[in-house]
Formats: C-alpha cells, sequence, structure tokens
C-alpha cells in the first residue's frame, strides 16, 4: 500500500467514527440514535478489518469508492443502512445451465458500488 493509499483510508476511517459520533436518527429518538451509531461502528470496524489485508492497487480503490458512496447516501438520505438492491429483468427465474449463468452475471453487474462488500443473498 502506497502512502497515499494508506493516507486515503485511514482519512476515511476517521470520517466514519466522526460521523457516528455526531449521528442523530431522522426519526428523533434516542435509542433508535443510539442504535444507528452503534450500527455504523460496528458496520465500519467489519468491513475495514474484512479488507485490511488487500494489498491490489485496484481492489483498494474499489472499497474506498465504495466507503465514499455509503458515507454519501447515508448523510443524503439520513439513513445509515445499505438501500435496497433491484434485480434485473428475468432475475428470479429459476432456470438452469446458461440462463442461470447469465442471470447471475447480470445480478453481479448490477449491483451497485455501495453494496459490493456485502454478501448475495
Amino acid at each position: 500500500m502506497t502512502a497515499s493509499t494508506r493516507s486515503a483510508v485511514l482519512s476515511l476511517y476517521t470520517r466514519v467514527f466522526r460521523i457516528a459520533r455526531a449521528w442523530q436518527a431522522q426519526t428523533g429518538v434516542m435509542s433508535d440514535t443510539e442504535t444507528e451509531r452503534r450500527y455504523i461502528v460496528q458496520e465500519a470496524r467489519s468491513l475495514f478489518r474484512q479488507n485490511q489485508q488487500l494489498t491490489d492497487q485496484e481492489s483498494i480503490k474499489r472499497c474506498i469508492e465504495e466507503c465514499e458512496a455509503r458515507i454519501e447516501i447515508g448523510l443524503h438520505y439520513r439513513n445509515p443502512y445499505p438501500r435496497a438492491m433491484y434485480l434485473p429483468p428475468m432475475g428470479l427465474a429459476t432456470q438452469r445451465g446458461r440462463r442461470l449463468r447469465a442471470q447471475q452475471r447480470l445480478r453481479k453487474q448490477a449491483k451497485p458500488i455501495y453494496l459490493q462488500s456485502h454478501d448475495d443473498t
């Protein structure tokens, strides 16, 4: 990891924790605020630890872009949880063979950047 990449990752890490410290739930209820703050901190810690061993510059860049996108979406909508992902057409068909592989490829391509770290459900 280069020095500039390392500083970018560390600044994102501290930015997430600053956002969590100042986070206010949209409902205004203190218990919701605490729950959302805990979620932000827990999600950040788990994702940063999960990606701690990355050495490929391209994958690190994608993770940084995902983090920035999730921060911006969370601040804009005042919701720390990931937004829903909509399936492409024919996404729920139960076919086999080539069509199933094509649908799986379409799902992977349709996955937005802010959900790249989440497992497929």
